[in-house]
């Protein structure tokens, strides 16, 4: 969602909150423009200090010249000065405006502004400014090596059980499926090359397991083992929740955006490959069994330890084009403490970087 889709609904709640201000004291506003002017002055000169501090980036890393950089910043200069010419112009036309009608101004402003990069909102009801948000620094950032998504993963679940084949598994195919939500840096390695980053970030994870032939989970002296229940099972659910930190060597080409002010690597309709690892928690284990007895339907919830490892950690990857990618991850911890056969967690699904 863009930025003025995000903002959308708060312009339409000041446009009607507009026609509820009360005039304020002219002489108020007047003091209010005076303040604003300052700000202005201030805001600008903050705003050339970093488009110098750019350029002076791009001299170092030899992007450009030392007569290209003293032209950009003669440049930048000059438009700062007659930015604040400008603005503190147009208050000074809004200070007269108030004095010689003593307030009673039939113009009614009111004025949305976004600032670039999504670093502020200023809006302007009655000639007066409302800052909801401003960003420290409202040059956008010539290059910017690290980005952030949202990551939704989903698809299906088993366990790769010491002396057997996935084939031979105990659980449902189908019906064993893992969720996984998080958030994700991406961070270039190389200073001029975007073709290997470094994916890193945080992810909650559902793994389930639907065992088959009426069989649950049984906690015996230490042993947790699959047992056939007493009843006929309508569902049988076990689950695991854990925490992780996924970190990738990110591999593929992107392509380049760049102009006077700032460059940017894009990763859309773009091949990708990352291969990494991740290492984490379980916050939680579950067992859920639904089935009928005497004639009447039953549910049970379980939620124990199941001598499930606390520690998780295990191999992982993926690859295809922007943000939908084939997923795969591997648990290389057992799933259950001291267990007599070992059994690790596999997952194969899709990932979404939104």
């Amino acid at each position: 969602m863009n930025t003025l889709s995000k903002y959308s609904v708060l312009l339409v709640l000041l446009m009607i909150t507009q026609c509820l201000v009360a005039q304020d004291n002219y002489e108020e506003k007047i003091t209010r423009l005076k303040e604003q002017k300052e700000r202005i002055t201030h805001q600008e000169k903050d705003a050339l200090k970093q488009e110098v501090s750019q350029i002076n980036g791009r001299l170092d890393d030899g992007s450009i010249s030392v007569e290209e950089a003293k032209t950009l910043k003669e440049e930048a200069a000059k438009k700062r000065a007659m930015n604040i010419e400008d603005r503190l112009a147009i208050i000074d036309n809004k200070i007269a405006l108030l004095e010689r009608n003593k307030g009673e101004v039939l113009a009614d402003n009111t004025k949305f502004e976004i600032f670039e990069d999504g670093v502020g909102i200023n809006i302007t009801v009655n000639d007066e400014p409302w800052m909801l948000f401003e960003g420290r620094n409202k040059v956008p950032k010539y290059d910017r090596r690290t980005y952030s998504d949202m990551v939704i993963a989903v698809g299906l679940n088993n366990a790769i059980i010491d002396g057997q084949s996935l084939n031979d598994s105990p659980y449902k195919i189908g019906g064993s499926r893992f969720f996984e939500l998080g958030w994700a840096w991406r961070t270039r390695v190389f200073k001029k090359s975007n073709f290997m980053r470094l994916n890193y970030g945080f992810s909650f994870q559902w793994n389930g397991l639907k065992p088959k032939d009426n069989q649950y989970f049984v906690d015996s002296n230490g042993q947790t083992q699959l047992e056939e229940f007493e009843f006929d099972l309508k569902k049988s659910k076990f689950r695991m929740d854990n925490l992780v930190f996924p970190v990738y060597f990110e591999f593929g080409p992107s392509k380049v955006r760049k102009t006077e002010d700032r460059i940017r690597y894009s990763l859309q309709n773009q091949f990708r490959l990352g291969i990494g690892g991740y290492g984490g928690f379980n916050i939680g284990t579950r067992q859920k069994l639904k089935y009928t007895r005497d004639g009447s339907k039953a549910e049970d919830k379980f939620k124990r330890s199941y001598n499930t490892n606390d520690l998780i950690y295990g191999l992982s990857a993926y690859v295809g084009f922007d943000g939908v990618l084939l997923y795969a991850k591997y648990d290389l911890n057992p799933i259950f403490k001291d267990a007599a056969i070992e059994q690790r967690n596999v997952s194969l699904g899709l990932r979404f970087d939104l």
